[in-house]
């Protein structure tokens, strides 16, 4: 995951918020339901075509995404219940964007359940490693943070400059993508976990 790698370096960034928000009294709960909000909004978007809005909802999802685990190691209140909140959170954000930007024909709908698909099954190795006990694994070619960062910069230049490529516009390349990406992330996730169970 190569945007995982820079968290640390962003945390001097979001500690200024982080402190914010304590203040204001706004649990990691509530920034996990505020990301749900926002990707269900993003996928509306994305169906109506309305690009824009839809990347403005997929930035705040991000932030929000970003602020529920760092929120909660500040309060030092993390807990299985709100790591699973999260993931089962994530999980939805993935289907709700990733459906409204095929779903609106934005891509056709082959290329969207690919990437679907894709994304999913990457996601659903990283936390069955948890649950046979190796640890949660964020290894892999393709994160969230990744697509997330892709999703907007993929769709504000394909407002901007509406481009098509042996049929596919550069929406419809980066769901392609997501889809091959996410599968090799599949594997290699499979790959690490094989390795270190008997």
């Amino acid at each position: 995951m190569t945007l995982d790698q820079y968290r640390s370096h962003a945390k001097v960034y979001f500690d200024p918020l982080v402190a914010i928000a304590i203040r204001c009294r706004l649990t990691p709960n509530f920034f996990t339901l505020a990301a749900l909000a926002a990707s269900a909004v993003a996928g509306i978007f994305f169906y109506l075509r309305m690009e824009l809005w839809g990347v403005l909802a997929v930035a705040v999802n991000a932030f929000c995404d970003a602020m529920d685990g760092a929120v909660a190691r500040e309060m030092k209140c993390q807990s299985k219940r709100g790591d699973f909140l999260d993931h089962a959170v994530d999980r939805f954000a993935d289907i709700f964007i990733i459906t409204g930007i095929f779903a609106g024909g934005l891509v056709s709908w082959q290329i969207g359940v690919f990437a679907l698909t894709g994304v999913l099954m990457a996601s659903y190795l990283g936390t069955q490693a948890q649950a046979v006990g190796v640890g949660r694994y964020y290894g892999g070619i393709l994160g969230r943070a990744d697509r997330l960062v892709m999703i907007m910069v993929v769709g504000i230049i394909d407002m901007l400059v509406p481009l098509s490529f042996f049929g596919l516009s550069l929406l419809g390349w980066m769901l392609l993508l997501f889809g091959i990406f996410g599968y090799i992330t599949a594997f290699q996730r499979f790959a690490y976990v094989w390795r270190k169970v008997e």
